[in-house]
Order: structure tokens, then C-alpha cells, then sequence
């Protein structure tokens, strides 16, 4: 069982920044890949970014340049740096794991909201 809790939401301006952070409780962090997650009101989850134990990512398109995902392996934590927000990237983040050998995300954090104004 692996528990990820998220942190690092808020309020910001459209045009400005947030960094998400995301601890994993496992001893066995190498072999999960990592991704965030988000969900906006009346729409479904979408993938937003995801990070392997080698620091190789994949985003999603919208928020490739502006978003960067990225992980320290000591300290079992994964971050989403998120620069140049806009309004549409108001949703509730999620972290979430799955082992390497799977397709889908076994674990998932409580989330964190980031809410752009504009």
C-alpha cells in the first residue's frame, strides 16, 4: 500500500506560478512511475503529466512549456512546477502511482486545488 499526500494548491493570478509537491509513504519508490492528475468542475479526470524513476516525462499537451514535472527519489517525492497558469488550469491535482509493470494507477492522493484568476 503506498499513501501519496499532495501539497502546494492555491489562488494565484492568471500569468503566475504554483509548485505541487507530493510524498510517497513506500520503500520501494523506484519502482512507480508517478503522475499528476487533474479534475476540473462537471469534467472528467484528465492526465496531466507523468515522471519515471529516471526523470523521463510525458505531458499532456496543454501544459507542455508551462509545466514541469519532475521527482527526487531520495526524499520520495514528486513536484509539478506550473508557470504561466491560466484560468482553464483551475482544478483539483492529483498524485498518483502505479507500478512499472502496469497500466493503471493503483494509488492516488486526496488532491490539492489550484485555483487560477483571471
Amino acid at each position: 500500500q503506498v499513501q501519496l499526500v499532495e501539497s502546494g494548491g492555491g489562488l494565484v493570478q492568471a500569468g503566475g506560478s504554483l509548485r505541487l509537491s507530493c510524498v510517497a509513504s513506500t520503500m520501494t519508490f523506484s519502482i512507480y512511475y508517478m503522475g499528476w492528475f487533474r479534475q476540473a468542475p462537471g469534467k472528467e479526470r484528465e492526465y496531466v503529466a507523468g515522471v519515471s524513476w529516471s526523470g523521463g516525462t510525458t505531458y499532456y499537451l496543454d501544459v507542455k512549456g508551462r509545466f514541469t514535472m519532475s521527482r527526487d527519489n531520495a526524499k520520495n517525492t514528486v513536484y509539478l512546477q506550473m508557470n504561466s497558469l491560466k484560468p482553464e488550469d483551475t482544478a483539483v491535482y492529483y498524485c498518483a502511482a502505479r507500478d512499472v509493470r502496469r497500466s493503471e494507477y493503483e494509488y492516488w492522493g486526496q488532491g490539492t486545488q489550484v485555483t487560477v484568476s483571471s
